[in-house]
């Protein structure tokens, strides 16, 4: 038995479970966030006897007579403050990692009451953030630790919520004090726990699955099998080729297949019945690059092939002629590699039967992919899914494709449980798909005054398991690949291919950043081999108003590259004469909405209650801002203030 103070109260307990574990399930302090489960990401930050640490590296066994504080625990005017600082300096996204910044920031300030910004970026070290980096975080605790220092009121706040209005994120405020919902931080009565059994190998055949072992665990609520899927067993939000599990005597993808969802009453149970689930495998060599994939008698990942999708752009003249008459020309060849999203929040959902349906909780990109995508695995009309978008601690794009949502409806609907399914972070970077790995060859030729004249490009996407958003990142990594240059001949070809690596799919810049990159490191040797700098060789090929893209799309009057690098020129060229001063300078150009000539259109539903507008929209709220901005369209198009408004 030990007993330790948590925010001030006395506690005795027998259990020897990690504290973060603690906090969470048994006292529901959801500030204390799970990131990573081992000490990395600082999401679970606590401050023990005046001390930042990480709850879920510390067991209950070693801190009796502490005394524990987490953001809960803060004083009102501690609250008010970091509200109000985080707010202001604009240093909440996601904030999935926000509350252990808090504390770790707390736990210096408390000690040190006019800290530097250097004391500062040493007490918060080990706290990741992927969304707002860590200056304006550094900024919110340096305005904290003066109100509290000087006992500085806190300004009064009036905002009419117009665009001009300096508006503070509306969601801030929940986000600091851990108030906020993420999927996680749901318990249900009655709550079961699921997760999947994965392969043990990228590429197996199926022998056996035995699951008698599992279903005799006095906590297993059940145990699912491919043969329990009322519907179909694909998925996917364009190409239905993602298993939903694998069927005895058919072959694993990858190594983050999914073959049997076990489900326990109890969350610390979960890895035993896990354990005891016996999968007999036929191991088979994996093709792990795209050359492997397309070797001749290679053997098919799907029924159609190794080769997902293909896209061919050219415009202008033969390149190959033109190179031949162009006075310099650069070929290189690049490999981009896989990446992660790392969002702080791994991927979580709650399901729970709803008639004879199910509703789904999530943190998400996309609730109607789901919606549609989950009524096809359980084989119901979609108008018995809901699902409810709950706060999303980061995606970048990683969490487009479902991961658990529809393990967790298939638990739910065939068990009749409420159940939560989640990853840990060694799944969640096992599962998801990752950036596009690609391998680009391309050749780029300007004149004697270094005006491009042509451009050729092969590039080979790695699409990984399955299709996942391959087909559109392949396509945009073509359409974007020739940069944003005035000149008009150019040949590429890109394939996305198969192989038993982990999928591929959206991540920010959706196959540009690869293409970018190729383009504008080429455009550096380039210049240098025409003998001007890879300013001017930009400079004088920027795209203006008028002019017509490589791609065959009309620059239109906002376009500024040529702006852009007018109001860096000074500062790049007096960087160049600094001794020992590094300078690089690079162009880009995204597509805005879907691009490709496709109508992006955008819904929201709204409603007068009780003398308030209530908005409704399906967009998810992955730290980007949506819910302040939603507010300020609302208030500058009808005129009225903030407090009439609910999202």
């Amino acid at each position: 038995m030990v007993q330790f103070k948590v925010n001030g109260k006395l506690l005795k307990t027998d259990k020897n479970c990690t504290l973060m574990f603690f906090l969470r399930e048994d006292l529901r302090l959801t500030s204390v966030k799970d990131g990573c489960s081992e000490g990395s990401c600082g999401s679970c930050t606590v401050i023990i006897d005046g001390r930042a640490v990480k709850a879920c590296t510390k067991k209950l066994s070693r801190l009796d007579g502490c005394s524990i504080t987490t953001v809960e625990g803060l004083s009102k005017r501690e609250k008010d403050v970091y509200s109000y600082t985080f707010r202001k300096a604009g240093a909440v996204q996601c904030g999935f990692c926000t509350p252990g910044m808090v504390m770790s920031g707390k736990a210096l300030i408390d000690r040190n009451s006019d800290p530097s910004k250097s004391d500062i970026a040493e007490a918060i070290k080990g706290n990741i953030c992927r969304c707002t980096g860590y200056k304006k975080i550094i900024e919110a605790l340096l305005s904290a630790a003066e109100f509290l220092r000087e006992n500085k009121e806190i300004p009064s706040e009036n905002y009419t919520g117009f665009l001009d209005s300096g508006y503070p994120r509306t969601d801030a405020d929940i986000k600091t004090l851990g108030k906020g919902i993420y999927t996680d931080d749901m318990f249900l009565e009655g709550m079961t726990y699921g997760s999947a059994v994965r392969s043990k190998y990228p590429r197996a055949r199926i022998l056996n699955i035995d699951i008698t072992d599992a279903l005799s665990h006095p906590d297993c609520a059940g145990i699912l099998t491919a043969d329990d899927i009322p519907g179909k067993n694909k998925t996917g939000h364009i190409v239905k080729d993602w298993d939903v599990l694998i069927s005895e005597g058919d072959i694993t993808r990858y190594a983050g297949d999914a073959v049997v969802l076990a489900v326990s009453r109890r969350k610390e149970t979960l890895d035993e019945i896990k354990k005891l689930v016996k999968i007999r495998y036929e191991e088979l060599p994996p093709m792990t690059s795209p050359s492997d994939s397309l070797k001749e008698g290679a053997p098919s990942i799907h029924e159609k092939g190794n080769i997902l999708s293909v896209e061919t752009l050219k415009r202008g003249d033969d390149v190959e002629e033109v190179f031949k008459k162009s006075a310099h020309l650069v070929r290189k060849q690049y490999h981009t590699p896989f990446t992660d999203h790392a969002f702080m929040e791994t991927e979580c959902a709650v399901a729970v039967p709803e008639g004879d349906g199910v509703a789904v909780y999530t943190g998400s990109q996309s609730i109607y992919d789901e919606k549609r995508e989950i009524a096809q695995v359980l084989g119901i009309d979609p108008e018995k899914v809901r699902c409810i978008s709950n706060l999303v601690g980061g995606a970048f794009g990683g969490k487009e494709d479902m991961s658990v949502q529809h393990h967790a409806a298939l638990i739910s609907y065939v068990l009749k449980v409420p159940v939560k399914v989640r990853l840990t972070r060694q799944e969640s970077l096992l599962v998801h798909p990752k950036r596009h790995a690609m391998d680009i060859d391309i050749t780029v030729s300007c004149d004697e005054k270094g005006r491009l004249t042509a451009m050729k490009a092969e590039i080979i996407s790695d699409t990984g398991a399955y299709a996942s958003l391959g087909g559109p990142v392949l396509q945009r990594a073509c359409t974007h690949a020739a940069g944003p240059y005035n000149y008009q001949n150019i040949s590429i070809r890109g394939t996305a291919v198969y192989t038993n690596n982990p999928p591929a799919g959206a991540f920010r810049g959706f196959g540009v950043p690869q293409s970018n990159f190729a383009m504008e490191s080429t455009l550096n040797l380039l210049a240098e081999k025409a003998g001007i700098s890879p300013f001017d060789i930009r400079y004088i090929n920027a795209v203006k108003p008028g002019d017509v893209l490589p791609n065959g799309q009309f620059a239109d009057d906002s376009t500024a590259l040529a702006e852009c690098l007018d109001i860096v020129r000074d500062e790049y060229y007096r960087c160049k004469k600094m001794r020992n001063k590094s300078v690089g300078i690079a162009c880009a150009l995204k597509n805005s909405g879907l691009g490709v000539g496709v109508p992006d259109t955008g819904r929201c539903r709204i409603t007068v209650k009780d003398g308030r507008l209530n908005i409704y929209t399906s967009a998810a709220r992955v730290g980007q801002g949506l819910d302040t901005v939603i507010m300020q369209i609302a208030c500058e198009t009808l005129k009225i203030s903030p407090g009439l408004i609910i999202l």
